[in-house]
């Protein structure tokens, strides 16, 4: 008899129904040859650095770094009972080998492995490697079961990204939190993606806008432009000398150009896609994909392929066509999938892309949860869009001449909507637009052309800074980060995995780091506290880039486990030998924060708080808050630089300060009176030269 053993109950209850498995028991269900049961997510865990010696209940650098002779497991209080459950069953005399039905991927194998292990089994695995929950695939997926042995080196691999993981933020969290006398949460995805996001809050903060004017020349079904005038009066002059005056087209060039089909979804596509068109957050995309997924209704969310293999070539064409009569907004467009563009078995690795099931076929899908759906019709979508003909345009570029002043024009013209008609549809049919599209009129001009007495009109308009990251953009730039360091060889690349990108993100979000506005993901002073006191060595993704390359070697065989685990700890020795160096014992405060300067008021240290720079002697009073209501009306951040160079100045020179009433910006010297209680600000400008 075979033991079935799921990652979760919902899944173990699907495999029992394919397998024919009806009799239920307490945390299991048997017959029909089997015994199916399931974890509950992590069972078994990496055991808290106070197993191992009390004294690691105190945090004291004298102890670091922390590295274990030999690991050891817990299991999860709330889970015991599971647990025992899943022990007595592998110690059932009539099991006589155990199949690893959990997730097919790097954590399934650890959820997994750790419990067989935890309960002292011994008896042979067997793996089921799947990618739909369709009973079709899972008995399939029986009929194909697969040796276990032969994931040895993705579990080992899975293995050592937990035990790195352990080392590396519990030394890194301690050393850190105890030389800034605060808790300092580190961790080896998290701190080099908040990184990227105070980088990019940075760009914005210090970005000096200029202002610039486009002349207009319009007439019917034409708005060509004279762009980038830098000033006002120039513009104007401009628009006076063309305004109703005749005007000739130049010349006029045309381009053809073709875009192809999109790629059908991995889950990094999906989740950026689904933050973009309907606001979800990468989580809830993942979670909703998944709840598809049990529903038999998507196949496996956590890839990163975006290309499924040539056995599934007629599979792939009947759910397109299944998909797309099922769907009203594709109704009276004309669907003929071509599955080729979407095959290639070289980009599949341990999934194939995102795509629907058979089963969408017969299910109602009004009962599908909005979320859901939601999702469900982005991934059918994509499957049409990914199989329908390229979408063919030209693009027209005509230079028009008026007064000696050069004008352009751009349009274009639609030759074949291909793939394009079928984004149309959906997203009329579900009323969301895409930000990122860029739409032009048609043009239609002809070379030596006369425009006979068009209006002409200045714009005024303002150089743009960087945008905030929203998880559509942080997600792609995580996928990217660090990828100049990754070897072709490697599958997995930039910060963290398709698989955890999401839970990296909610982390920062839960622990202050950082917060939503709207759909921009904007670092908190927590965040920037955190992030101005990490070495480098913590915050670029290339260490981050290091560990996925060796990791994914692992999984091949191509790299050991041993000398993975030497390589981490030397590089906690390193970052413990770089932050000592980095950091002046002086220069911290015993009580609390890094000191940057001495109190004008009363002498003692003026130390950084997370709200903000204040003496640490809290009858003095002294502070200077972070979200200054100076600085904020000047659109100004008061940085850590700044506060240090005005305590001990007294006064700092600032560009590009803001003036709400002339709606322009000023520098200025920002005078530091320190008179009062409250920190009170004086401007100086310098003197206007006088005319001769």
């Amino acid at each position: 008899m075979q033991l079935v053993i799921a990652e979760k109950p919902s899944v173990g209850v699907a495999l029992a129904k394919a397998l024919g498995v009806t009799d239920k028991k307490d945390g299991y269900i048997e017959g029909n040859g089997y015994i199916v049961s399931w974890c509950v997510g992590h069972l078994v865990s990496l055991a808290n650095a106070d197993m191992y010696d009390e004294k690691f209940k105190n945090w004291d650098i004298a102890d670091l770094p922390i590295i274990p002779d030999e690991w050891q497991f817990i299991i999860a209080e709330d889970k015991n009972k599971q647990f025992g459950i899943l022990r007595q069953l592998m110690d059932d005399s009539r099991v006589t080998e155990v199949v690893n039905a959990c997730d097919a991927g790097r954590e399934g194998e650890l959820i997994f492995r750790l419990v067989y292990n935890k309960a002292l089994c011994n008896k042979p695995i067997k793996r089921l490697w799947i990618s739909s929950m369709e009973e079709k695939a899972i008995r399939e997926g029986f009929d194909n079961l697969r040796d276990g042995k032969d994931y040895e080196n993705l579990y080992q691999s899975a293995l050592c990204r937990a035990k790195a993981d352990w080392i590396v933020g519990i030394n890194a969290t301690r050393l850190f939190s105890k030389l800034y006398n605060r808790t300092l949460n580190v961790g080896r995805v998290q701190t080099p993606t908040l990184a990227m996001l105070y980088e990019r809050e940075n760009s914005i903060s210090s970005f000096q806008k200029e202002k610039y004017f486009n002349v207009h020349l319009k007439s019917v079904g034409l708005d060509a432009v004279h762009e980038k005038v830098k000033e006002q009066g120039e513009a104007e002059n401009i628009r006076r000398d063309c305004d109703g005056k005749e005007a000739i087209v130049k010349s006029v060039k045309t381009e053809r150009k073709t875009v192809n089909p999109p790629h059908l979804y991995d889950l990094t596509t999906l989740q950026r896609e689904a933050n973009r068109l309907y606001g979800f957050t990468a989580q809830q995309t993942l979670d909703y994909t998944q709840s598809l997924y049990e529903m038999k209704l998507v196949t496996y969310p956590r890839t990163d392929s975006q290309y499924i293999t040539d056995d599934m070539d007629g599979t792939a064409r009947n759910i397109a066509e299944s998909v797309a009569g099922k769907l009203p907004h594709f109704s009276g467009i004309v669907i003929a999938p071509e599955t080729k563009r979407v095959i290639n078995n070289k980009k599949v690795s341990d999934h194939h892309a995102i795509i629907p099931t058979e089963e969408v076929s017969s299910t109602d899908l009004s009962t599908v949860p909005e979320g859901e759906r939601k999702i469900l019709y982005l991934i059918a979508n994509r499957l049409l869009c990914a199989t329908n003909e390229p979408y063919i345009y030209e693009t027209v570029t005509a230079e028009i001449s008026c007064s000696g002043y050069s004008f352009v024009a751009k349009g274009r013209n639609v030759i074949s909507e291909g793939w394009k008609a079928i984004e149309k549809a959906f997203r009329d049919f579900q009323k969301c637009k895409d930000d990122t599209e860029e739409e032009e009129e048609t043009l239609s001009l002809a070379e030596g052309q006369v425009i006979e007495r068009p209006v002409s009109e200045v714009s005024e308009h303002y150089t743009q800074p960087p945008k905030h990251y929203t998880e559509d953009t942080l997600l792609s730039a995580m996928e990217r980060a660090g990828t100049d360091e990754i070897t072709e060889e490697v599958e997995r690349s930039g910060l963290g995995t398709p698989a955890t990108r999401a839970s990296i993100i909610e982390k920062l979000t839960k622990s202050g780091f950082i917060k939503r506005e709207k759909k921009n993901l904007v670092v908190t002073d927590n965040g920037t506290d955190l992030i101005s006191v990490m070495p480098d060595i913590i915050k670029s993704a290339s260490m981050t880039a290091d560990w996925e390359n060796a990791l994914s070697l692992m999984a091949q065989g191509k790299f050991t486990s041993q000398q993975f685990m030497v390589d981490i700890e030397k590089l906690v020795d390193d970052i413990i030998a770089v932050a000592k160096e980095s950091v002046d014992e002086s220069k911290v405060s015993r009580n609390g924060g890094e000191v940057i300067g001495t109190c004008p008021r009363c002498g003692k240290n003026v130390v950084v708080t997370p709200k903000a720079y204040s003496c640490e002697d809290r009858n003095c009073g002294f502070v200077i808050w972070k979200n200054d209501k100076f600085f904020e009306k000047a659109r100004k951040p008061l940085t850590k630089e700044m506060a240090t160079s005005l305590i001990k100045n007294g006064k700092i020179a600032v560009k590009g300060l803001y003036s709400e009433k002339s709606g322009r910006n000023y520098d200025a010297t920002v005078c530091l009176d320190d008179t009062g209680k409250y920190v009170n600000y004086k401007l100086e400008f310098a003197p206007k030269k006088k005319k001769k």
